[in-house]
């Protein structure tokens, strides 16, 4: 299918389904009570085309400032004219546009300054009275990016620029996204390169030009840029999938032939997986940096990434994060092609919905670390290493018994990805990428036991994300709760609207976490003393972690008490944030002493602490005797290890 086709059937999908929250952005004018003029309605996206194109030009260069300068030509034919800025965006699932950080907002009309005022009640839309005769409007302004981690995360340094395109324009109400085309271009650092899934129509004297696209295309091609760049063919069939990458330093590029062909076959198993694609070319945008604000973004034709600068050049200790772009590809069939219907909406101002986040990240976060482990970025231990891990977090997880997982759904609507002060209790973004993730597993060893092992979860993944006749197709479908049990149903018939809402819709004091899966699967969740060498590698932080027996964590050089566990030992004992540990018994603070007292205390002996808090003092005697515990998957002997079997590569 053309991309104009495509544009043209998402429009229509995108406003039939969106018609009853489109109806959210149509503000109703405000009445005039301090002397400034009424703010008009702000148009519902209802109409499909705008008419003219949108020239687009922005410039990465001023990077001592980490300020992006962006102008725009908007054509005009109308009196009135509202821009909006995107306020829900793609992946983000919230409320999230960071309008605060852009400034220098003018608009000139054939020369002349064009005034403009924002919304009375939406501070994401702004009114333009178009003056007479003038056929195009041109807005000028800046995105102030951040130079460290705060309220939102660098995407400039010296090195490397993430041009987010949804963060740095405005666009016209009234429309759906697939309906306004831009033509942009961007400028670069004398010398850069740039890795991003828009179609390049020039490059000169860093001046990229990029053929004209929708809004939609637009928002959904994010660039990394850099001064040290690198693009590899990870394609095994051809020449569609690429890993560009950028980095800090130019030695961080250099990915050995044996890392690179472990993408290679993450690409392979995913074709294995869903049997088809929905993209012409998929293009990974990797930044390996520690100054660039970390990030794992989905988009239909390409992902946003970040890793350590050693990624590739010290590869062991990079084995617990290479799932993140297997996650991140499975996102181009669950979650871009086929996405929840709530989160289908028209334009960037129209509010989403969160309802089947246990799909789209769950899911995808089930498909994710079952792809790293078939394409070898991940072993089968490790694998278990990271499945016991989580398993063991919502054993231990007290949240459940007030609060279940479809509530944790709307998490990001209260604020996004706002960290509590008691995450063990408030429960929130996590859960609905992890403990989906469980249910997911206990879905396929269902479906595998039912079958006697004739069919698994990657049945439905084959046939709901890759519905007959779509090979190749880009527009998005949108899913519903009714149309997942259906396609579960059609693998094998079993009461899965009940399976699922049993999991989904558990809370309180009898509630338990989804691990039938792990039994199902040939292995059962244990405690140990002694992690292995192979756990310890895994998670550099073990040593520390004394969540699963006093219920907290020891970080920093000072002993901070962290990761307090809602009704645990240190818990009971009155303890909360703020706190240091001084001092075990008789010895200074540290992570081994506290590990031989916690060992010590299992003949009875109370654990002694002395902890600090600012100007105060307090000791205390912890009546624990339980030993250290560290999660392990131990197989069940004389069972099927369904598990195994699904982390084995596919040979077809």
């Amino acid at each position: 299918m053309s991309r104009l086709a495509v544009s043209a059937c998402l429009a229509a999908l995108m406003i039939a389904s969106a018609s009853p929250g489109a109806a959210q952005t149509a503000n109703p004018a405000t009445p005039d009570i301090g002397g400034f003029p009424d703010s008009p309605a702000i148009p519902a996206p209802t109409n499909p085309t705008y008419p003219g194109v949108i020239r687009y030009e922005a410039d990465v260069t001023d990077l001592d400032h980490h300020v992006i300068s962006v102008r725009q030509t908007i054509p005009v034919s109308g009196s009135n004219l509202t821009l909006l800025y995107p306020k829900y965006l793609p992946g983000n699932h919230a409320d999230s546009g960071p309008i605060q950080l852009l400034a220098g907002l003018t608009f000139t009309a054939n020369g002349q300054r064009v005034e403009w005022r924002r919304d009375a009640t939406d501070p994401y839309a702004f009114h333009i009275d178009v003056p007479a005769g003038a056929t195009e409007i041109e807005a000028a302004f800046q995105w102030l990016t951040q130079s460290e981690r705060s309220n939102w995360r660098p995407v400039m340094t010296q090195s490397i620029v993430n041009m987010e395109w949804e963060k740095a324009l405005l666009y016209p109400a009234g429309y759906a996204s697939t309906g306004i085309t831009f033509a942009p271009s961007i400028r670069l650092p004398q010398g850069w390169q740039y890795g991003v899934a828009l179609e390049t129509t020039s490059f000169e004297n860093g001046l990229a030009t990029f053929a004209p696209v929708d809004l939609y295309t637009l928002v959904d091609s994010p660039m990394f840029a850099g001064a040290h760049y690198r693009r590899i063919d990870i394609d095994p069939d051809g020449e569609d999938v690429h890993l560009n990458l950028v980095a800090d330093e130019a030695e961080n590029l250099e990915a050995t032939d044996e890392q690179i062909g472990l993408y290679t076959a993450m690409v392979t198993q995913a074709d294995r997986l869903f049997g088809s694609r929905h993209f012409d070319r998929y293009e990974f945008l990797l930044g390996l940096t520690s100054e660039l604000g970390g990030i794992g973004l989905e988009h239909h034709r390409s992902s946003e990434n970040t890793h350590a600068p050693d990624h590739f050049t010290s590869w062991a200790k990079s084995a617990g994060s290479r799932d993140l772009l297997p996650h991140e590809y499975t996102h181009s069939w669950n979650g871009k092609f086929m996405r929840p219907a709530d989160e289908l909406t028209a334009n960037y101002n129209v509010p989403t919905e969160n309802s089947l986040l246990w799909v789209y990240e769950g899911q995808t976060q089930y498909w994710g670390e079952i792809l790293a482990a078939r394409a070898g970025l991940h072993t089968k231990d490790q694998a278990l290493i990271s499945l016991a891990a989580n398993a063991a977090f919502y054993q231990n997880q007290p949240g459940r018994q007030w609060r279940n997982l479809q509530d944790t759904n709307n998490h990001n609507l209260l604020g996004y990805r706002v960290p509590g002060q008691w995450s063990s209790w408030m429960r929130g973004t996590g859960d609905y990428y992890n403990e989906s993730a469980l249910i997911w597993l206990d879905a396929d060893t269902l479906i595998r036991e039912s079958t006697n092992d004739r069919k698994s979860l990657d049945d439905f993944a084959r046939s709901f994300f890759s519905p007959e006749g779509t090979d190749g197709s880009w527009t998005p479908v949108g899913y519903t709760f009714a149309d997942v049990v259906a396609g579960l149903n059609a693998v094998t018939p079993y009461d899965w609207a009940g399976f699922l809402r049993s999991r989904l819709d558990a809370a309180g004091p009898d509630a338990t976490a989804p691990l039938d899966g792990l039994e199902r699967g040939g292995y059962r969740l244990i405690y140990v003393e002694e992690p292995s060498s192979a756990e310890k590698s895994l998670s550099s932080s073990w040593g520390s972690d004394f969540r699963y027996s006093l219920g907290f964590a020891l970080a920093g050089p000072t002993n901070r008490i962290v990761g307090i566990q809602w009704g645990s030992p240190i818990f009971e004992a009155g303890i909360g944030t703020g706190w240091e540990l001084f001092a075990v018994g008789d010895k200074v603070a540290s992570a081994e002493a506290l590990r031989d007292a916690v060992t010590a205390a299992k003949d009875g002996t109370p654990i002694h602490l002395i902890l600090k808090n600012g100007d105060r003092i307090r000791t205390l005697d912890l009546d624990y005797t339980g030993g250290l515990r560290y999660p392990r998957l131990e197989r069940i002997e004389g069972t099927r290890d369904r598990i195994g079997e699904i982390l084995a590569a596919r040979r077809r």
